[in-house]
């Protein structure tokens, strides 16, 4: 017997979080999990990134485009590489508007400035990858 029917709304999508600022990362978790989301893991640079995706394959990527090292649209490249089949959506506060050319450059799927995160329909977005 299955689990019980309720009003979760888990939709079995596993999620990385990569930010520079931990306390973005702890409020973007929080809002992938009301959204039914599920937070693989969290980065905070491109290298602990690689690193979580090399252990498990995310379904999607959540990723900041501003950060020290290698900038978001660097490690979306390096990340589309090792896992291909996850969906990548860029954010950023300081960003308004990401051209489709650039996205499809670096194999990102969407971007979404991070003041409309909380009203924009991620498990949409990251569901969108062929789910």
């Amino acid at each position: 017997m299955g689990p019980a029917a309720g009003h979760h709304l888990h939709v079995g999508i596993r999620i990385l979080i990569v930010d520079d600022d931990a306390s973005f990362l702890g409020l973007a978790a929080e809002l992938l999990a009301e959204r039914g989301l599920d937070v693989l893991g969290t980065a905070m640079d491109a290298d602990q990134a690689l690193a979580a995706i090399t252990r498990e394959c995310p379904d999607g990527i959540l990723l900041d485009i501003n950060m020290p090292g290698r900038d978001g649209f660097a490690t979306a490249a390096a990340l589309s590489q090792v896992c291909p089949s996850a969906r990548i959506v860029l954010t950023s506060a300081d960003v308004r508007k990401v051209a489709a050319e650039i996205l499809r450059e670096c194999s990102a799927d969407a971007f979404v400035p991070k003041e409309e995160l909380a009203t924009t329909d991620l498990g949409d977005l990251f569901r969108r990858a062929g789910m």
